[in-house]
C-alpha cells in the first residue's frame, strides 16, 4: 500500500482548490478527505480506510470502480484520435457509435442526440433547442419553462435557474427570465389527509394551474427529474407522472425529462421514463452513461422535436468544444457493453433492486427512522425526533441541530457513505452491489443510526 502524507495534499488542497458546493473556511479548518483508490463498491482513503460507497461517487458509478475494459478503450482511443471536433461537418466513429447505441435502447421516440460535456450543458442546450424549436414554427412567444422547487438540473446559469434550489438562486440573481416554478411531488412534506395516489393527482395538478396561470400560448416546457434525487430521493405517487404526461398532452408542450440521476439502469431501465410511463421529447443524460469514468452528457432528442430542427430549422447556433468527445464516447460504449452483458438492469429490476427495498423499509423500525422508501438503486430514510400515529405526525428535529450532518458524520468515520439532504439521508449504490453486499452496507447504516442515537440522546434531543 502506498503511504500517504494526507496533512500535506490537505495543505495543498487548502491553498490551492475550489471546492464545488463548499464552505472553504470551514474545510481549510478540518482538511478534506482524500479518496486515493476504488474497487467494486469500495473506496480507499489517504489512511487507508475501506469505506463502502453508498452514493457511487454522485450517483455515476454505475458499474463499480476499477474497470479495466473501460481504461483500455479510453487509453486505445487516445493513441489513436484523442481529440477531434463536431464543427466544421466533421465527426468521429466513437461518437457516431455512441449516438446509434443510444438511439437502440432508449424508449422508440429517440432517434438523434446531442452530446455536451455534463447534465448541467445538456440542460443549457434543453433550454435553447426547446425555444429553437417554438421559434422555428412561428411561436416565438412560447419561450417559459416551467420546472419545480427543489428540483435539480445543474449549476450553469440555465441548469441552476431550471432547478428549484432556494440557496443557489439567492446567488448570482436566479432564475433567468422565462423560467417558473412549481411545487414538488412530495407526500411527506404536503399530502397530509390523502392517499399517496390522490396526492399525486393533485400534485400534478399544479402544473396545469401554472400553465393557466402563465398563459397556456407561453408555455414551452415542463422539466422534471423522474425521480428527484439532489432534492433528496423524492419518489413520487404512481399516478403523478402519467396526469403530467396528460396535462403536456392536453396544451402541447414539450416533456423533458432530467435523467441525468435516473438513467442507465439505476431504477431498473435503461430510463426512468419506462417505468414510469412517459413519453418525454426530450430526455437529459449524464453521469451513468460512462460510469462517471470520463465526463460526458447529452440531450436525447425525440423526433417530434429532432423534425422540426432538422426539416426547418437551419443551423442550430449552439454547440461546445467537446461535444462528441471521441474518448469519452469510447468509454460509454464499453461502459454500456458492461451494463448489457452483465445484465445489470435486470439484476436491480428483478434482484438486487427489490431485495434493497426488502432491506431498507426494515429501517423504519429504529427510533430515528419516521419514514423509509426505496425505487431500484435509490432510497431515502426521513430522521425524525419521535414518531406518530401516521408518517404525517412524526416529529420533526429543529433545522438548526442539523442532524442529518451528525448522522452523516458517524457514517464517514464508520466506512459508509451515505448522503444528508436535511434530515433525510440517502443512497444510490453502484449497480454492481451483491446481496451480501446489500446485508454488509444495511448493518453498517443500522449501526451508525445507533451511533447517532445515543450521541441525540446523550444531548437530550431525543
Amino acid at each position: 500500500m502506498t503511504n500517504y502524507d494526507t496533512s500535506a495534499i490537505q495543505k495543498l488542497d487548502t491553498a490551492h482548490y475550489i471546492h464545488p458546493f463548499t464552505d472553504h473556511k470551514a474545510l481549510g479548518e478540518k482538511g478534506a478527505r482524500v479518496m486515493v483508490r476504488g474497487e467494486g463498491i469500495y473506496l480507499w482513503d489517504s489512511n487507508g480506510k475501506k469505506i463502502i460507497d453508498g452514493m457511487s461517487g454522485l450517483w455515476c458509478v454505475n458499474v463499480g470502480y476499477g474497470r479495466t475494459s473501460i481504461s483500455q478503450a479510453v487509453y486505445k482511443q487516445m493513441e489513436t484520435l484523442p481529440f477531434y471536433n463536431s464543427f466544421f461537418n466533421t465527426t468521429n466513429l466513437p461518437a457516431v457509435e455512441l449516438a446509434a447505441k443510444l438511439a437502440q435502447i432508449s424508449p422508440p421516440q429517440f432517434n438523434h442526440v446531442y452530446f455536451t460535456g455534463s447534465g448541467s450543458e445538456a440542460n443549457d442546450t434543453n433550454v435553447r433547442m426547446v425555444r429553437r424549436y417554438w421559434d422555428v414554427l412561428g411561436h416565438k412567444e412560447r419561450h417559459t419553462i416551467i420546472s419545480r422547487h427543489n428540483a435539480y438540473h445543474g449549476s450553469t446559469m440555465a441548469g441552476a435557474s431550471l432547478g428549484g434550489m432556494s440557496g443557489m438562486h439567492e446567488q448570482g440573481g436566479l432564475p433567468i427570465p422565462g423560467i417558473v416554478h412549481i411545487e414538488q411531488p412530495n407526500y411527506l412534506e404536503s399530502g397530509k389527509g390523502m392517499t399517496e395516489e390522490a396526492f399525486g393527482i393533485e400534485a400534478a395538478s399544479w402544473l396545469e394551474k401554472k400553465i393557466l396561470e402563465v398563459g397556456p400560448e407561453k408555455v414551452a416546457a415542463f422539466i422534471g427529474e423522474p425521480i428527484q434525487g439532489a432534492g433528496g430521493v423524492i419518489i413520487p405517487p404512481s399516478t403523478y407522472w402519467p396526469e403530467i404526461q396528460r396535462i403536456c398532452d392536453k396544451y402541447g408542450i414539450l416533456l423533458i425529462a432530467d435523467e441525468v440521476i435516473c438513467g442507465f439502469g439505476r431504477v431498473g431501465r435503461w430510463f426512468a421514463s419506462e417505468l414510469f410511463g412517459i413519453k418525454p421529447d426530450l430526455i437529459t443524460f449524464a453521469k451513468g452513461v460512462t460510469s462517471g469514468y470520463v465526463p460526458l452528457g447529452g440531450v436525447l432528442v425525440g423526433d417530434r422535436v429532432a423534425k422540426v430542427l432538422i426539416e426547418q430549422g437551419g443551423e442550430f447556433n449552439h454547440g461546445f468544444t467537446y461535444s462528441g468527445h471521441p474518448v469519452a464516447c469510447a468509454a460509454a460504449l464499453e461502459n454500456i457493453r458492461i451494463i448489457e452483458d452483465e445484465k445489470l438492469i435486470d439484476r436491480v429490476a428483478n434482484d438486487t433492486g427489490p431485495y434493497l427495498k426488502k432491506r431498507f423499509v426494515e429501517l423504519a423500525d429504529h427510533p430515528l427512522v419516521g419514514y423509509a422508501n426505496s425505487c431500484g438503486f435509490v432510497a431515502g430514510l426521513n430522521l425524525v425526533r419521535s414518531k406518530g400515529a401516521t408518517v404525517h405526525d412524526n416529529v420533526a428535529f429543529d433545522e438548526s441541530q442539523a442532524v442529518g450532518m451528525i448522522c452523516r458524520g458517524y457514517m464517514f468515520g464508520n466506512g459508509m457513505i451515505m448522503r444528508a439532504v436535511g434530515d433525510r439521508m440517502i443512497i444510490a449504490p453502484p449497480l454492481v452491489l451483491t446481496t451480501a453486499q446489500i446485508d454488509e452496507m444495511l448493518a453498517l447504516i443500522r449501526h451508525c443510526l445507533d451511533l447517532t442515537y445515543a450521541d441525540l440522546k446523550e444531548r437530550g434531543w431525543v
